[in-house]
């Protein structure tokens, strides 16, 4: 009887924005061909079609990719749409399977041969490439947010070493350098000279329409104004000018950001409707977050238990036994995307609101537990991460909402005073 390796040439490819190099072995590793093709649709047909005369006789293809998510995406949806069998190859294991077979050096051909190796040698273990447009999209939007708030952290820092000179106790009054009243005024004034022979009442009236009515105009309102006249130094250097526009040009920018993210957020949340997802009535995790966690984790029918999905994440501990030696490590590999959300949703769960309430008295009292066992904080956490581990596969896997305790008073609370 022959074995099912045995029914399928191998085909490992090494994705490239121009280019993808693909090498054929049968499943006795022995080479049987090698193409190079352009990473455009029209040429995946030509390249279909030459593969099926490099397979071995009497075999189907089965192709391993090292890419679905970028450059190799458009082909792995291709090949899903022909009828063919498409794997994800992680990079890590082409890495590993070149350093294995002691190869020096590394071109696309060795890491295509390595990426059709890997295949081979764990038929039945990698999973399918994943082709679903939905999780992609999701993908997509949470990487572009990603990528602006990082933008605008980094525009955030420029612009509070350049306040620091020019109002040195700037955060006494604008605790939040991005808030909209604070950009309103460093646009306007980005300097202390530009504040000259403004009145307290009209510097009130624009904080007020600034803040959009934050900031009243009454005692409160006039006395900020005021605190913020009397902290000013003459701060002035040689070409004023030239940093009153760096103020203003980043301000521009921050602003741009600023409402670039509301449209990502709000073409997030309108896609989100498409996967009945009940991550959100969970308190704790908002749209933000539960499209981040869902993007990561992709369809949960990857993961049969939610063992598994805890290995993904990085949050299952990993074990190094030998004889009587049996011990337990912290994993720093799998997903740290994923893994970061959860310790961020385990550190929110334990900590109270800002009216002094247990936000999770469940996860509070399951945090306090570990570490009266003897654990630390940084291992009762990771407890607590593990747990909800096997609360978002459930919701995700069974489509279930989760059921919020009551928040906990603690002593000295009334009820009054709970949200």
């Amino acid at each position: 009887m022959d074995h099912p390796k045995s029914r399928y040439t191998y085909v490992g490819i090494d994705s490239h924005k121009d280019t993808h190099t693909a090498v054929f072995i049968d499943c006795f590793f022995e080479k049987l061909g090698e193409a190079t093709f352009g990473n455009r649709p029209s040429e995946y047909p030509g390249f279909l079609a030459g593969a099926e005369k490099l397979k071995a006789p009497g075999t189907r293809l089965m192709f391993g990719l090292e890419d679905t998510g970028m450059y190799g995406r458009g082909l792995a949806v291709f090949l899903a749409e022909s009828g063919q069998q498409a794997k994800h190859v992680n990079a890590l294991l082409v890495a590993g399977e070149r350093k294995t077979q002691n190869i020096v050096q590394k071109t696309d051909a060795v890491d295509a041969g390595c990426a059709a190796r890997v295949l081979l040698s764990k038929f039945g273990e990698l999973p399918d490439a994943d082709v679903d447009g939905r999780y992609w999209a999701l993908r997509t939007l949470v990487m572009r947010r990603g990528f602006i708030v990082k933008n605008n952290a980094s525009l955030k820092s420029h612009l509070h070493g350049i306040l620091t000179l020019h109002y040195p106790g700037y955060r006494g009054f604008f605790p939040e350098i991005d808030s909209k009243a604070s950009l309103a005024f460093f646009m306007r004034y980005p300097s202390p000279g530009t504040l000259e022979g403004t009145a307290v009442e009209g510097l009130a009236a624009f904080l007020q329409e600034a803040s959009d009515g934050r900031v009243g105009l009454g005692k409160a309102g006039m006395a900020r104004a005021q605190g913020i006249l009397d902290m000013l130094e003459d701060t002035a250097v040689p070409f004023q000018g030239i940093r009153d526009d760096a103020v203003r040009g980043t301000v521009r920018q921050i602003q741009a950001n600023q409402k670039e993210i509301g449209q990502v957020e709000k073409a997030m949340a309108v896609f989100l409707e498409k996967f009945d997802c009940t991550l959100t009535s969970m308190a704790g995790i908002d749209m933000v977050c539960a499209a981040q966690m869902l993007s990561c984790i992709g369809d949960i029918k990857r993961f049969p238990t939610p063992a598994k999905l805890a290995r993904y994440a990085g949050i299952a501990p990993v074990t190094y036994a030998s004889g009587r030696k049996d011990l337990q490590f912290a994993n720093q590999r799998g997903n740290r995307e994923l893994n970061s959300i959860f310790y961020l949703l385990a550190l929110r769960l334990i900590a109270a609101t800002p009216a002094g309430n247990m936000r999770n008295p469940f996860f509070y009292e399951y945090y306090r537990r570990k570490v009266s066992e003897g654990k630390t904080k940084r291992q009762a956490l990771k407890c607590v991460q593990r747990r909800l581990v096997n609360i978002v596969w459930a919701m995700l896997a069974n489509g279930e909402e989760y059921v919020n305790p009551p928040l906990f008073a603690p002593p000295g609370k009334t009820e009054e005073t709970q949200e």
